[in-house]
C-alpha cells in the first residue's frame, strides 16, 4: 500500500509558479526547486514527473486561475467599464505586491518555451483566445447596454487589443517599471473604450 501525499498539490504548484517566475525555467535549478517547494525528488518525480512536466503544470494551473477568475469577473459585472478596470487594476495590484508578483512571471518564461514546446503553445493560445472572446462578449454587452459608442465590427480587434495589454503589463512590471508607469499604461490602454 503507498503512503498518502504530505503535500498539498496545490500549494505546490503555486509555490512553483513563484520559483519558476522568479528564476526561469532555465535558471531553475532541481535543487532550487525542491528547497522552495519543500518536497522530495521522489515526491516529485512521482507526482509531477520531470521539472519540465512540473513547469507545465503550474503554467496550466496559473493560467487556468487567472483565466477563470477574469471571465467571472467580465460576465458578472454589472458596468463592463467599470469590471475591464477592474481587472486591469487588479493585475497591477498583484504586480506591485512582492507575494504575488513573481507567481505572474512565470508567463515569462512561458513565452521563452513556447517556440520549442507545442503543448505550451496550443495552452497559451487557447488560453488567450478564450479571453478575447470573453472580452468580446463583454464588449457587445456593453455596446448593446449603450455603454460604448464604437462600431460592432471594430469589437474583435478592441477585444485582441485588451488581451495582450493586459499580458504586456507581466512583461512591463518585470522589466523594473514602477506602480504609477503600470497605472498609467492602464489608463491609456482602456481609454479605447471611450
Amino acid at each position: 500500500m503507498g503512503r498518502a501525499k504530505e503535500f498539498d498539490t496545490e500549494s505546490v504548484l503555486r509555490k512553483a509558479t513563484a520559483v519558476f517566475g522568479a528564476y526561469g525555467y532555465e535558471g531553475t535549478s532541481l535543487t532550487v526547486l525542491l528547497n522552495e517547494l519543500g518536497i522530495a525528488r521522489q515526491s516529485l518525480y512521482d507526482t509531477y514527473g520531470t521539472k519540465h512536466d512540473l513547469f507545465v503544470s503550474a503554467l496550466k494551473f496559473y493560467i487556468q486561475q487567472k483565466t477563470e477568475a477574469g471571465i467571472q469577473l467580465l460576465n458578472e459585472c454589472t458596468s463592463v467599464r467599470q469590471g475591464m478596470e477592474q481587472l486591469f487594476n487588479e493585475a497591477v495590484n498583484v504586480l506591485t505586491d512582492e507575494e504575488r508578483r513573481n507567481e505572474c512571471f512565470i508567463i515569462n518564461s512561458a513565452v521563452e518555451q513556447a517556440p520549442q514546446n507545442h503543448e505550451i503553445a496550443d495552452f497559451i493560445q487557447a488560453s488567450n483566445k478564450q479571453m478575447e472572446d470573453t472580452f468580446l462578449a463583454a464588449l457587445i454587452r456593453g455596446h448593446r447596454n449603450g455603454e460604448f459608442n464604437h462600431a460592432e465590427h471594430e469589437l474583435p480587434g478592441i477585444s485582441r487589443f485588451l488581451n495582450y495589454s493586459r499580458l504586456s503589463l507581466t512583461f512591463t512590471a518585470k522589466s523594473g517599471a514602477n506602480t504609477e508607469v503600470l497605472r498609467e499604461l492602464v489608463r491609456t490602454t482602456l481609454r479605447v473604450l471611450n
